[in-house]
């Protein structure tokens, strides 16, 4: 499974130049689990051209090829330590989307010492979801500020749960397509205990597998308070039972990878 995340991210590399915007024209590829299978694409085309094969595609195709006129809307989902972070990095500037993530939003409530953020983290040192009232107001403003509305959002860690989801559909926010992410429990597990944060630069490290460059960085790396163990093994087991339920609601738009 290492392998197969590495080659993901190799499919996701950005474009040799940054110095231009990303052209509104591009593909991602997500390879398949299995080997030997064909990778899924996402492909973006000028606004105003559509396929034809996009209209008649059968709703139990799996290969999502996308032609949009209007901004590309992008959902990532995956278990705590799947690789959101680098994927999200990856197609961000690739495609120009604003990256907007639930989790940045509660710890910023968090840090803040607002009402919202102490109520959060109540709930996130229990490895529980945070109940929908917190988070969906917070989601929902980020999603409709200019810069999202104009340049397309890939919305990262959010919707966790079947009403969370519920709330977006009933705002009439919904994506074009939804990219899972699949690692085993006991490298998520081994990720999430061995990451650390750089309160200086913003910067996750792995103690194992991205190390900090310099002792000096080392000395102020700082572990977030859920990274353990049996925290991460709590948010498991709560991903895992509502994972179903939120995969129902966009059944036709999910990529694995």
């Amino acid at each position: 499974m290492a392998a197969a995340c590495a080659a993901a991210s190799a499919s996701l590399s950005p474009p040799q130049s940054t110095a231009q915007r990303p052209a509104a024209q591009g593909r991602i590829v997500f390879p398949c689990a299995s080997a030997g299978s064909r990778s899924r694409s996402l492909r973006l085309r000028p606004a105003g051209r559509r396929s034809p094969a996009i209209r008649s595609m059968p709703r139990a195709n799996k290969a999502v090829v996308a032609a949009l006129a209007d901004p590309l809307k992008v959902m990532i989902a995956g278990a705590p330590a799947s690789g959101k972070g680098t994927q999200c990095e990856l197609i961000k500037t690739k495609f120009g989307l604003v990256h907007i993530s639930a989790g940045d939003l509660l710890r910023a409530e968090i840090a803040a010492g607002s009402e919202n953020g102490k109520q959060a983290k109540e709930f996130m040192e229990k490895g529980q979801l945070v109940p929908d009232e917190i988070v969906v107001n917070m989601v929902k403003e980020r999603l409709l500020q200019p810069d999202a509305q104009e340049n397309g959002w890939l919305l990262d860690g959010y919707p966790r749960s079947y009403s969370q989801a519920m709330a977006l559909e009933n705002l009439e926010i919904r994506p074009d397509i939804v990219i899972l992410l699949e690692v085993p429990d006991e490298l998520l597990v081994e990720r999430v205990v061995g990451r650390r944060l750089d309160p200086v630069t913003g910067k996750i490290y792995h103690l194992k597998y991205s190390p900090p460059e310099n002792e000096e960085i080392a000395s102020r790396l700082t572990q977030r308070f859920d990274d353990t163990e049996e925290k991460v093994k709590l948010r498991l087991e709560t991903y895992y039972q509502n994972l179903q339920s939120l995969l129902s609601t966009y059944e036709d738009l999910i990529v694995k990878s």
